[in-house]
């Protein structure tokens, strides 16, 4: 195993998405977005056959360049990725990579007046801009989405609501049942909080203007500034916290909006979306510190409930932290090739 890039056996087009929704976003960040596009193996040679397609997305905090770090020991997820096809394990299948970066570090995937439009970027322009240029199979039953974390969450969501363009997904430790995942951070906010009088827009401010992650609120206050920013925005588009940031005493409206966001609970009013999926990959590990194992737990259950097939359903837990999971990226993605590949 090398400690350097190594060459792939299928093709990865890096290019520069000119994004018309991105434009004017709320926080002025780029509407030129990187857009990578694997291509397997043989793609050059077999000059009309379709491939089915899988969309890949990062979790909160996460950019493109990111899917080049290479830790000891391990290859980095578009080798792995490239070996899966390379070797056979699954069939042939066109990999994109999508950015949705934001000034706070996430966009969770939706369309929210804090952050921009980037569930739409997705749907409206990236998937139909892949199909165009590339060999697709343009049919929601060839299409899949995949993530971890915020990206697994986007993976859960985005299915749901276009149903139409996406027939499978995987989540890896996805952000599900939000009284575990979200509302145990929200006394440490406080806490850290005191610090700046309570004050969150006054911490950003101070963030912005120094080294981040020098201080020990900073990794729990910015995911909880972003996320509000994606789930709770003012009318102004500032986030605004669902709690209050001196007493912790939630404010139910606020909170409501974030609710409204839970996976877990976002099922039963899209049944007949997630019944329609051909492939349901789930999984998190046991010791996971926002307890998305307990979510993932849930989420199935939600979609047995809504009477989803579980013969469609993969679920996994494994003894890891939330960290120590991303080994398991290339095992859904054939997982997920196979799956698309088959007919109905």
């Amino acid at each position: 195993m090398l400690p350097w890039s190594a060459e792939l056996a299928g093709r990865l087009d890096e290019h520069v998405f000119d994004s018309a929704l991105l434009r004017d976003n709320p926080l002025r960040d780029p509407h030129e977005r990187p857009l990578w596009v694997y291509v397997p193996p043989g793609y050059a040679d077999e000059g009309d056959r379709r491939y089915p397609s899988i969309y890949v997305i990062q979790g909160y905090s996460g950019h493109l360049e990111m899917w080049r770090n290479r830790m000891p020991f391990r290859r980095p997820f578009p080798e792995t990725a490239d070996a899966v096809f390379a070797t056979g394990e699954a069939p042939p299948a066109i990999v994109v990579y999508v950015d949705a970066w934001t000034a706070y570090g996430g966009s969770q995937f939706v369309d929210s007046a804090g952050t921009g439009a980037y569930h739409s970027y997705l749907c409206e322009e990236v998937v139909p801009w892949v199909d165009e240029h590339y060999r697709t199979v343009a049919d929601r039953d060839h299409r899949a989405i995949m993530g971890k974390s915020s990206g697994g969450f986007g993976a859960m969501i985005t299915p749901m609501l276009r149903p139409d363009l996406f027939g499978a997904l995987a989540t890896h430790a996805g952000d599900a049942l939000y009284e575990y995942c979200y509302l145990p951070e929200f006394a440490d906010a406080v806490r850290h909080l005191r610090a700046y009088d309570g004050d969150i827009h006054r911490w950003w401010a101070e963030f912005r203007q120094r080294v981040s992650f020098t201080k020990p609120e900073d990794f729990a206050l910015v995911s909880l500034y972003g996320v509000s920013a994606c789930f709770s925005p003012d009318s102004d588009g500032r986030p605004e916290l669902p709690f209050d940031p001196r007493t912790g005493v939630l404010k139910p409206e606020v909170w409501q909006r974030w609710l409204a966001w839970d996976p877990v609970r976002m099922v039963p009013a899209h049944a007949e979306a997630m019944r329609s999926m051909r492939a349901i990959w789930i999984d998190g590990g046991i010791r996971d510190e926002w307890y998305l194992d307990i979510g993932g737990e849930a989420f199935r259950e939600a979609l047995l409930e809504a009477g989803v097939d579980a013969g469609v359903i993969n679920f996994e837990l494994l003894d890891a932290a939330h960290g120590g999971i991303d080994y398991r990226y290339p095992l859904s993605l054939a997982w997920l090739a196979r799956r698309l590949g088959e007919t109905r």
